[in-house]
């Protein structure tokens, strides 16, 4: 039986993976750059190597949160379409949840393209 308390918890879940989605992404861009100085600079082989898998790891948790991301959006959906089909169709809890929804279908489709 889903409850607004599990609609809010599922929406805010959805929140912070898309936080944590564009702080990976701001990352990666963040040590591609230092990783282009670096060899600009002529920098130690080794702490460009170091610097590499740095980078590696951050795009690596990129596929991982989008993942994570569809998991709860499915999740969120679910929910929502339970609480609809037994008529709570009112309050902030539910109007919060498509918001985000949209948000993240829109971010699907942008990354996808």
């Amino acid at each position: 039986m889903a409850t607004l308390r599990n609609l809010k918890i599922k929406t805010s879940t959805c929140k912070r993976i898309v936080k944590e989605l564009h702080s990976y992404e701001k990352e990666v861009e963040r040590e591609a750059a230092k990783t282009v100085d670096m060899k600009e600079k002529g920098a130690d082989p080794y702490d460009l190597k170091q610097q590499e898998n740095v980078l590696a790891e951050s795009r690596m948790m990129i596929p991982d949160c989008r993942k994570r991301m569809e998991a709860a959006l499915a999740d969120l959906k679910a929910t929502l379409d339970e609480l609809e089909e037994s008529d709570k169709i009112e309050g902030p809890e539910i109007v919060d949840a498509q918001t985000i929804i949209a948000e993240v279908e829109q971010l699907f489709q942008t990354t996808d393209a």
